[in-house]
C-alpha cells in the first residue's frame, strides 16, 4: 500500500509539475509574441511565467515532507490564473478582453483546469503520505513518541 501511495504521489508530482510548466510556457510565449506590449497584462504574463517555472521546479525537488504546501500553493496559483482567464473572457481584466477564438485560449483552459485538479489531489495525497505524518508527529512531540511518566 505504501508503495502504491508513493507511486501515485510521484505520478501526481510529475503531472503537476508538467502542467505548471506548460501554463508558464504558454504565458511566456504569449508575452513574447505581443502581450508584453499590453499595459498591466503584459508584465503579469511575464510574472506568471516566471513564478510558474519556479513552482514547477519546486514541485520536482521538494522532499515529500514539504510537498503538500508546495502543491497547495501551486494549485491556488493555477486557480488564480484560471480565474483571471475567465474574467478576461467575460467582463475583462485590467481593460483587456480576451476572445475564446484566440489561439491558445482553449489549450490554456485545459491545462489550467487539469492543473488545479492534479495539484489539489497532490496536496491532499502528499499531506496524507506516511513521511508527512511522521514528520508532523515528530514536530509536535519534539521527536520522541514515548509518553513521559512523572518520577516520584
Amino acid at each position: 500500500m505504501a508503495t502504491e501511495r508513493t507511486a501515485a504521489t510521484l505520478v501526481l508530482r510529475l503531472a503537476g509539475a508538467g502542467l505548471t510548466a506548460a501554463m508558464a510556457a504558454i504565458h511566456l510565449r504569449l508575452w513574447a509574441e505581443g502581450y508584453r506590449d499590453l499595459v498591466t497584462i503584459g508584465p503579469l504574463f511575464l510574472v506568471n511565467g516566471v513564478i510558474g517555472i519556479l513552482l514547477a521546479a519546486a514541485l520536482l525537488v521538494t522532499p515529500v515532507r514539504g510537498l503538500a504546501p508546495v502543491a497547495a500553493v501551486s494549485a491556488l496559483f493555477t486557480a488564480g490564473t484560471l480565474g483571471a482567464l475567465v474574467l478576461s473572457l467575460t467582463t475583462g481584466l485590467f481593460g483587456f478582453v480576451e476572445s475564446t477564438g484566440a489561439e491558445l485560449v482553449r489549450p490554456t483552459l485545459y491545462v489550467e483546469v487539469a492543473g488545479v485538479a492534479v495539484l489539489a489531489t497532490l496536496a491532499v495525497t502528499a499531506h496524507s503520505h506516511p513521511h508527512h505524518r511522521t514528520h508532523t508527529r515528530a514536530g509536535r512531540s519534539g521527536g520522541d513518541h514515548r509518553t513521559a511518566t512523572p518520577r516520584r
